[in-house]
C-alpha cells in the first residue's frame, strides 16, 4: 500500500511495499529513496525535496501506518474538505483560483463534520445550491512552508449531485474568478491546468465502480 503527499507539483510516496511503478522511479536520478525509518531520514528527506533537481521521493517501511504517523509529527496538519459535484448532465463543477482549475473546497470548522464543511465550501464558494450527498471519493495530502514551519492539509474529498445546471457565483473574497461546468467529454481542459492533488482525485472519481 502506498500514500502520496504533493509537495508543490512533487509527490512523495510513502509505502510499505514497491509496485511496479516504484521500482521504476527509485532509478531516476532526481527521485530520492529513503528506506531508513528515523525522524533523521525523514528530516533529509524533507531536505532534499526542497531542492531544484529533485523531483519525487519515495520512503519505505514495512509499517505504513506507523510510517505515516511518524512523518505527520513533522507537520502542522490542517483539515480541510472539498466536493466532486456532478449536476444531472453529469457535467463537473469547478472554480477558476489563482490562474488553475480546481475544486471547492476549505478548512474544516470547530465541530463541524467532514461531510457538511465539504456543503459549505461547494456553497460559498461556488453560489451552487441543493446539494445531494453521495459518497467519500478519497484523501489528497499537500505539504507546504509558511513562516518557516512545515504545514500538509489533508483534504477529504466526497461525491455530490445538484439538479439543473446553475452558473452560480465566484467567491471573489477567496481569489475565485469563475464557475464553470465542464462536460466530462472535455475533463482534459481543466486537467490539462490544475494542481496534482486535484488530478489525483478525479482519476479516483472516474475509476471508481
Amino acid at each position: 500500500m502506498q500514500m502520496v503527499i504533493y509537495f508543490d507539483e512533487k509527490p512523495v510516496y510513502l509505502c510499505d511495499e514497491l509496485d511496479e511503478n516504484l521500482h521504476e522511479l527509485i532509478h531516476h536520478p532526481d527521485v530520492v529513496f529513503v528506506d531508513e525509518f528515523s525522524s533523521r531520514a525523514i528530516n533529509s528527506l524533507l531536505h532534499e525535496m526542497k531542492k531544484e533537481s529533485i523531483h519525487a521521493g519515495i520512503m519505505w517501511y514495512k509499517d505504513l501506518e506507523k510510517l505515516k504517523k511518524s512523518f505527520l509529527k513533522h507537520f502542522t496538519c490542517i483539515e480541510a474538505s472539498g466536493g466532486i459535484v456532478q449536476n444531472e448532465a453529469k457535467d463537473i463543477l469547478f472554480i477558476f483560483r489563482r490562474g488553475y482549475w480546481d475544486l471547492p473546497k476549505g478548512k474544516l470548522e470547530k465541530n463541524e463534520s467532514l461531510e457538511l464543511c465539504a456543503e459549505r465550501e461547494i456553497e460559498e464558494e461556488t453560489g451552487i445550491t441543493n446539494l445531494k450527498y453521495k459518497e467519500l471519493i478519497g484523501t489528497t495530502y499537500h505539504a507546504y512552508d509558511e513562516y518557516g514551519k512545515h504545514f500538509i492539509k489533508i483534504s477529504h474529498w466526497f461525491y455530490f449531485t445538484c439538479k439543473g445546471k446553475n452558473e452560480g457565483k465566484p467567491q471573489a473574497e477567496e481569489d475565485i474568478t469563475e464557475v464553470k461546468w465542464f462536460p466530462t467529454k472535455d475533463i482534459k481542459i481543466p486537467m490539462a491546468n490544475t494542481h496534482p492533488n486535484i488530478k489525483d482525485i478525479l482519476g479516483r472519481f472516474f475509476e471508481k465502480p
